[in-house]
């Protein structure tokens, strides 16, 4: 075969710049997106945001059209006096207050937001180890003190069995016995948080109950309970602990009270997290009887083109500096619009979602109708693929509290009149459900489900188990109680 050149007409689709920009901005969330706005206006000098004292300087005379007279006269602050008077002090003259563009009087009873200061958070460790620096231990003892802080999670709990611990220990410091590390652990579990230290849940719940007062009432009673009944206990069976410790139902009630005043996870108590804040993308409220939807200003900079240096580009020559000028113009006007599509975008579909789902925004998540994105796809007529990037980590301000825009689609079931009934009203059945029951005898899946079908939803013990475990519901054994 001999080479030959052939030439041939086709079609393909190619991904420009530009749509690929559109399309990674559609799927930024706001801090994102926020991110890479100012990584453009640092990298583009073409961008800048616009500054409120601009049209206020452009309605001032010019400068230059002062006067001598009229610039040093008097209250400018353009020439300093040489000396001042004797009797005056510096801010009698000057005004050293700071410039405010709001045209409200200041307030001077303002104080700082203690909630905007980033101040450290004591973590666990740092709790235990201040305690430990004020017990007096040796130095042996304060080395295997600080293994056994290390080894306590966010909980309370010891990690590592003090058998562990020894054999850890032994490596770095000779002669040490199992018994020191033990003699140590039980000093730390003396420490702040009351159960810190502790193995296991009974072994939680015994140091509790051993530092309460010897004249706490049933506290023998709940430590024997503790001590030699853990897994009755555990089991919620009444009867059994009542023979066992040969009581009446009054008292085997006043017991498990004060077993369940204790903290099973005492090491929550200190809390180093911190809080992270949602903001919306999108506010929803209720005028006049119809739901209006907006977005939030706070976040969508609004940038611009400079004026300044589009006007040098007009009047630019051929050189490189201006060949610059006019690509960084050029990808300034494709970011303003990719920003502008991804708002308009971000609108449409979301006065959509409000408008199929006014039900919820009126009665609560009770009422959610089913919904999925090919409805909100074809309603806008956009891509699902499109809806999918819009509505990911993009949130909406309601009267019902904050939401994720994927929070509003759901699977459904059918129901026994033809109609549909979303997964996210049949949580909200279940944990409505669930709130309402009694303790003593709670509703097993089975009588979930039979509860559905008496309401016209058709749904299945296995679904109700899922959609139960989806909201952290335990079974029903695991629910019960005994008091």
């Amino acid at each position: 075969m001999r080479p030959s050149l052939q030439l041939r007409v086709g079609q393909h689709l190619t991904m420009t710049p530009q749509l690929q920009q559109a399309i990674r901005l559609l799927q930024l969330s706001t801090v994102e997106l926020q991110q890479e706005i100012q990584t453009v206006l640092d990298s583009n000098m073409m961008l800048e945001i616009p500054d409120d004292e601009a049209s206020d300087k452009e309605s001032l005379p010019n400068n230059d059209t002062l006067s001598i007279d009229d610039k040093t006269s008097e209250g400018s602050q353009d020439q300093l006096p040489d000396e001042l008077p004797i009797d005056t002090s510096w801010d009698e003259i000057y005004d050293l207050t700071p410039t405010s563009t709001s045209s409200q009087p200041p307030d001077n009873n303002q104080t700082v937001d203690p909630g905007s200061i980033n101040a450290a958070k004591q973590t666990l460790r740092d709790h235990l180890t201040w305690q430990m620096e004020l017990t007096k231990f040796s130095e042996v003892d304060r080395v295997i003190a600080t293994a056994i802080i290390d080894s306590i999670d966010d909980n309370g709990y010891l990690k590592s069995l003090p058998d562990q611990l020894h054999q850890q220990l032994s490596q770095h410091l000779h002669d040490v016995e199992l018994d020191e590390i033990v003699a140590v652990l039980h000093k730390v579990q003396t420490f702040e948080p009351v159960g810190i230290g502790a193995i296991n849940l009974q072994d939680c719940l015994l140091i509790q109950l051993r530092q309460l007062p010897e004249s706490t009432p049933h506290l023998l009673q709940a430590i024997e309970l503790v001590t030699l009944h853990m897994s009755t206990l555990g089991s919620q069976n009444k009867v059994k602990l009542k023979r066992h410790l040969d009581v009446d139902d009054k008292t085997i009630d006043n017991i498990i009270a004060l077993i369940r005043q204790m903290n099973p996870r005492p090491g929550s108590n200190i809390d180093d997290s911190n809080a992270e804040y949602i903001t919306p993308d999108v506010y929803v409220k209720k005028i006049k009887g119809q739901w209006l939807v907006s977005l939030n200003n706070d976040i969508s900079t609004n940038i611009r083109i400079n004026p300044y240096y589009q006007t040098l580009i007009k009047r630019g020559d051929k050189s490189a500096d201006s060949q610059t000028m006019k690509d960084h113009l050029q990808e300034a006007r494709w970011f303003i619009k990719s920003l502008q599509s991804r708002n308009e975008t971000l609108l449409l579909a979301s006065k959509e979602i409000v408008d199929r789902q006014q039900d919820f925004l009126e009665h609560g998540a009770i009422s959610m109708k089913p919904m999925v994105l090919r409805d909100i796809a074809e309603a806008i007529n956009m891509h699902e693929s499109t809806i999918s990037r819009v509505t990911t980590n993009k949130y909406m301000h309601t009267p019902n509290g904050i939401f994720e825009l994927k929070h509003f689609f759901s699977s459904h079931v059918s129901t026994d009149i033809g109609g549909e009934c979303s997964a996210t009203a049949i949580r909200a059945l279940i944990k409505e459900l669930v709130a309402n029951e009694n303790v003593k005898k709670p509703l097993s899946d089975n009588k979930i489900a039979s509860i559905l079908v008496d309401k016209g939803i058709n749904v299945a013990r296995r679904t109700i188990a899922k959609y139960r475990e989806s909201i952290s519901i335990p079974p029903s054994s695991q629910r019960k109680r005994i008091l």
